[in-house]
């Protein structure tokens, strides 16, 4: 007999792999608004039930299938090359064709949806924030106000999102340039 957890039997991870990935490729062919549970359901072919027995609802569906957890256990060993690291993360997060279709239809779903955006947010916005915090100066200067770990992953992640979802730039290795010589000049002094 089948091993039962004390929510029903286990899921099938088989299962949630084809949901996941026919998320994704749907994402990629016709966009967030029409990719629906029911296209998903007959893509992965599995049943609407199925799904909603993983998910509440598409958004959280598209989240979990276009950003995964953002922890590598890289330990960068200075505050340079953990600024190199959150970019190079942040565009990779939001370059894939997954993540460019998703994410117009993401923010609106998440500002009507605190859970989901409080579940993306445990998932890739904390570990990273924490992570910097550990490498800015806890004595900052009241002149210095931007040496704070929430303004430096927002202006990241905020320029990062705008490039990739709203400029759909193809270039994301000179945009990585750029803005790494933006923010590491800027918080670390001129360049040497």
């Amino acid at each position: 007999m089948p091993e039962r957890h004390r929510l029903g039997p286990r899921r099938d991870p088989a299962v949630d792999r084809a949901v996941l990935d026919a998320a994704r490729s749907l994402l990629v062919e016709r966009g967030y608004a029409a990719t629906s549970i029911d296209a998903i359901a007959t893509r992965a072919g599995v049943s609407r039930p199925a799904i909603y027995r993983r998910w509440p609802s598409k958004a959280h569906l598209i989240a979990k299938a276009v950003f995964p957890s953002v922890d590598t256990g890289e330990v960068a060993p200075d505050l340079v090359a953990e600024i190199r690291k959150v970019i190079a993360g942040t565009i990779q997060l939001f370059g894939s064709a997954e993540a460019r279709a998703a994410m117009p239809g993401l923010m609106s779903e998440m500002r009507a949806d605190s859970s989901l955006y409080q579940k993306l947010s445990a998932r890739l916005d904390t570990p990273t924030r924490d992570e910097l915090s550990g490498y800015l100066p806890t004595d900052a200067a009241p002149s210095r106000p931007g040496l704070n770990p929430d303004t430096l992953l927002d202006t990241i992640a905020g320029a990062a999102l705008f490039a990739m979802c709203i400029r759909d730039i193809d270039n994301m290795d000179g945009f990585a340039a750029s803005l790494e010589d933006l923010l590491l000049y800027g918080i670390v002094g001129a360049r040497p």
